[in-house]
C-alpha cells in the first residue's frame, strides 16, 4: 500500500465516494485529493502526483498539469503565506506590474521569491477576478484565501506585517 493511501484512506475514500466508480468519475475527484495532501503537507510532491495519478487512473502529467494551471495548487514548498499579486493585461494597465516590483524591491525579494524569514512567498498570477479593483492580491495561508483590492505598496506592507505577527 502506497503512503497517501495509508495516511488518508478514510479521507480519500470519502472524496472517492462521491464520484461514480468509472474511468470519469475517478478523474474528477483530482482536484479534492490534491487539495488534500497539500492541506496536509503545505505542498504536493511528485510521490503525490504519481499516488493521486494512480488512484484516478490517469497519468502523472494530467495530475502535473492541473496543478500548473490552478494558482491554487504548488508542487515545491515555500513560505507559509503566499502573496498572489494579479498581472493580467486590464491589472497591469492600472499598475500592478510596477505595484507587484516595488512590493518586492521594500520585501529585499524578487518576484516568486520567499522572504529570508521563510513567511511571504511573493507571485504574478493571471485574473483574480478583481480587475477594476486593481493592484490586488490574494494571501494564501493555513486560514484559507484572503483578498485585498485597491492595494498601495504601502497598504500590502501593512497586510504582509500583520502576517508576519501571527
Amino acid at each position: 500500500m502506497n503512503a497517501l493511501l495509508e495516511k488518508h484512506a478514510d479521507e480519500i475514500q470519502v472524496i472517492l465516494a462521491k464520484y461514480p466508480a468509472d474511468k470519469a468519475g475517478k478523474r474528477s475527484a483530482v482536484m479534492p485529493l490534491l487539495y488534500l495532501i497539500q492541506h496536509d503537507q503545505g505542498y504536493i510532491t511528485k510521490e503525490a502526483i504519481r499516488e493521486i495519478a494512480e488512484l484516478c487512473e490517469i497519468t502523472d502529467t494530467e495530475v502535473a498539469s492541473i496543478i500548473g494551471f490552478y494558482s491554487l495548487y504548488y508542487d515545491q514548498p515555500s513560505g507559509k503565506y503566499r502573496v498572489q499579486v494579479c498581472t493580467d493585461l486590464p491589472c497591469a494597465l492600472r499598475g500592478a506590474e510596477d505595484f507587484l516590483e516595488k512590493l518586492c524591491e521594500n520585501l529585499g525579494i524578487k518576484v516568486g521569491e520567499t522572504t529570508p524569514d521563510g513567511i511571504i512567498k511573493v507571485e504574478a498570477v493571471m485574473c483574480l477576478a478583481g480587475c477594476d479593483k486593481a493592484p490586488m492580491f490574494q494571501v494564501q495561508g493555513p486560514e484559507g484565501l484572503e483578498y485585498h483590492e485597491n492595494q498601495t505598496v504601502d497598504s500590502a506592507l501593512e497586510v504582509i506585517n500583520k502576517l508576519r505577527q501571527g
